[in-house]
């Protein structure tokens, strides 16, 4: 199956690269490019890809440009391409509604494994950058005394152990045995008892209180 790509960004040559480098992977296919936030809401529309990779800094900004649309009927799996580290960007950019987190340092091998994981449900932030990110949310917890993560019920912590091991909402009904929009109830009470924007940062908090395994 053949993954369907937008790409915005505004350095041509960047660009162009990444085109050619998706282009040549027998599962991608780049479908449109721009170099703007109104193109890439304009080119997802038109269009309807499977993701959206977005530069973080191009005219309009990467951040307006997944938040418009993330808030579309059917919109695409958002993923910031950048070589911002700082974690205010990444906690911005999760916030706005994208999966995926990729420094424009990483090889062309590596752009399509992390595209293919983002293809299948999973999400992705560079490691180095989750701790900060961690760092960024303690701070804005009102109780640091308290983990909300101990409020779970043993069922919401089998889901929440499926999202910390990047398992889909899919993967974890067929582990539980349960249907697919059991799993999405639950991921709702589990965000809110978390204080969790998304799936992301949920499972950066699992695996800063559980560790990757959890016994």
């Amino acid at each position: 199956m053949v993954t369907r790509i937008i790409l915005a960004d505004d350095h041509p040559i960047f660009r162009d690269g990444v085109a050619r480098t998706l282009d040549e992977a027998d599962d991608f296919e780049v479908v449109g490019t721009g170099e703007s936030a109104q193109d890439a809401i304009d080119l997802v529309k038109r269009l309807n890809p499977d993701i959206a990779l977005l530069d973080l800094s191009m005219p309009g900004s990467g951040i307006n440009a997944a938040r418009a649309i993330a808030a579309l009927d059917a919109p695409p799996v958002i993923a910031i391409l950048t070589v911002s580290e700082e974690a205010d960007d990444v906690a911005d950019a999760l916030e706005a509604g994208a999966k995926g987190y990729i420094l424009k340092g990483v090889s062309g091998d590596e752009l399509c494994a992390r595209l293919r994981g983002l293809a299948r449900g999973d999400s992705y932030i560079p490691p180095v950058l989750a701790t900060r990110v961690l760092s960024v949310m303690r701070q804005q917890m009102d109780k640091p005394s308290k983990r909300p993560i101990d409020d779970l019920t043993k069922r919401e912590e089998d889901i929440l152990r499926g999202v910390a091991k990047g398992l889909s909402n899919k993967e974890i009904a067929l582990e539980l045995d349960l249907q697919e929009k059991t799993i999405k109830h639950y991921m709702t009470a589990i965000l809110s008892k978390l204080h969790a924007r998304n799936r992301v940062e949920a499972a950066l908090i699992a695996s800063d209180a559980w560790g990757m395994h959890k016994p």
